[in-house]
């Protein structure tokens, strides 16, 4: 091939949403449209069988298979009643689920084993293809029982004390590596860790994050720089009050495990006349914007990717309707988003 010569280009393959939005219809009417559910008029069918003939849409085998399930529905047990955690997560899978003309049914349960299994009976009932199990804290719980055990079941946020489980949930390990890594990057060799309740896996992860990426770095770790308490702005304030009480070996940097126990310490910090970052650098970890943004100065902090969660979430129990067979524990990757508590140049 020469430079005046271009490589022979091939139209991608059109997917449901080029033919729902050539129709001018939803995604999930198009869906039931070209596989003969719902009820649709005659009109509105034509015009999507059309629109799939124009653009030379063929459903892939699995599309094809996930349409011989039972009622094109899931349902979503949570237990988290404030939402921090499940809504980025719920939202993003039902958008996936959407482009399958799958609905989704969602339940709170709210730790409550009866309330739980109340609503998982009328899930059943609702004969759904499908279940997902969230929750605000991702330490074990016992498995969802499942008459006969044939309906796929995903952990997400959530693991079961089941081997043959699914479980989705965040790497701590990695995020917390993100994030003292970052610290260690700007030249900060006093890093202290502010760190939530030693009961939770998340923080022993973190914890183990945090020691590793010391020790990478050539740096010891000060045994009284580790301090554990609450999930809260007021363990931040005290744990802060800890470190600065007159001791010699002064931290010159924060990884806290939640942006609230984050946003306490950059208060405590202010309040001792102490700059942020200049004096002393610090960052969070959840990325949730009602803390990290309200902050002063707004927090740098370890992201979760719980959009990405659910997306994954949604692809899984894709696979999983249509006949595969997963499980095991999958970590997937954290990001970090980098503010002005760790960095004065970032707006």
């Amino acid at each position: 091939m020469n430079d005046e010569q271009t490589p022979e280009r091939y139209p991608e393959r059109a997917t449901i949403r080029d033919v729902a939005a050539q129709a001018g219809v939803s995604i999930g009417t198009a869906s039931k449209a070209l596989n003969g559910n719902g009820r649709l008029k005659q009109e509105t069918r034509d015009k999507v069988v059309a629109a799939a003939d124009a653009l030379g849409f063929r459903p892939n085998a699995m599309a094809q298979s996930l349409h011989r399930a039972k009622s094109m529905t899931v349902g979503i047990l949570s237990t988290d009643s404030f939402g921090r955690f499940t809504f980025p997560i719920v939202e993003a899978l039902e958008e996936r689920l959407a482009e399958h003309g799958i609905a989704i049914f969602m339940c709170n349960a709210t730790d409550d084993p009866a309330r739980e299994k109340q609503h998982l009976d009328q899930l059943l009932g609702k004969r759904i293809d499908g279940l997902l199990v969230t929750a605000r804290r991702m330490d074990m719980r016992p498995p969802i029982a499942v008459p006969g055990k044939s309906m796929p079941v995903i952990y997400v946020f959530s693991q079961a004390e089941d081997p043959d489980a699914l479980c989705l949930i965040p790497d701590d390990y990695g995020g917390a590596v993100l994030g003292v890594q970052h610290l260690v990057d700007i030249g900060r060799q006093r890093i202290a860790h502010i760190a939530g309740p030693t009961r939770f896996e998340a923080v022993t992860l973190r914890q183990q994050g945090y020691l590793d990426t010391l020790s990478k770095a050539g740096l010891k770790p000060v045994a009284s720089h580790t301090l554990n308490g609450q999930w809260s702005e007021l363990w931040g304030r005290d744990a802060v009050a800890t470190l600065f009480d007159g001791k010699a070996e002064k931290p010159d940097a924060l990884f806290c495990d939640n942006d609230q126990i984050a946003r306490g310490a950059t208060d405590a910090l202010r309040e001792l006349g102490l700059s942020v970052p200049n004096d002393v650098a610090v960052v969070g970890f959840d990325n949730w914007d009602v803390m990290a943004l309200a902050a002063r100065p707004p927090l740098t902090s370890v992201d979760m990717n719980l959009r990405e969660l659910g997306r994954v979430a949604g692809d899984r129990l894709i696979a999983m309707i249509a006949g595969e067979r997963l499980k095991g524990v999958e970590r997937l990757n954290c990001s970090l988003v980098v503010r002005q508590s760790s960095d004065p140049s970032q707006n």
